[in-house]
């Protein structure tokens, strides 16, 4: 697990670079117009084509359409970066963050009786979250 580890950070990062090129003063002249409004349209059809990969139990186009979702999402948070709003990790740190803080029966200690009980907490540490 530890060389897949490797590996994906590796490839994360070369695709934030490949998306930098795309975007620099040399790459494509139509990255380089994208915008995030401009961009949604992107997301949207993208979500859309992995809907279909999963119902069609298509394997290998749900790898590419994950493939894809993973180039669009960082090209928009390469957007953001660029406006200097927030850094390309800064989403990554967050969701784990988030995933970790949900899951306390996963990652400090907590009991989970049901699925019910997973909603409820899930609910609560949602609220929690949003009023600080």
């Amino acid at each position: 697990m530890n060389v897949e580890n490797t590996d994906i950070g590796k490839e994360l990062s070369r695709l934030v670079e490949i998306i930098a090129t795309l975007r620099g003063d040399n790459g494509c002249p139509w990255d380089k117009r994208q915008t995030p409004l401009s961009f949604k349209k992107y997301l949207i059809e993208e979500c859309k084509e992995l809907i279909d990969a999963i119902e069609a139990d298509d394997t290998d186009n749900v790898s590419e359409e994950i493939g894809d979702m993973y180039f669009v999402i960082t090209m928009l948070s390469a957007m953001y970066a660029e406006k200097k709003k927030f850094s390309v990790l800064a989403p990554l740190l967050a969701i784990n963050q988030k995933m970790i803080r949900r899951h306390p029966h996963v990652f400090a200690g907590g009991e989970c009786k049901d699925d019910e009980q997973l909603r409820l907490q899930w609910e609560k540490i949602k609220k929690q979250e949003k009023t600080g």
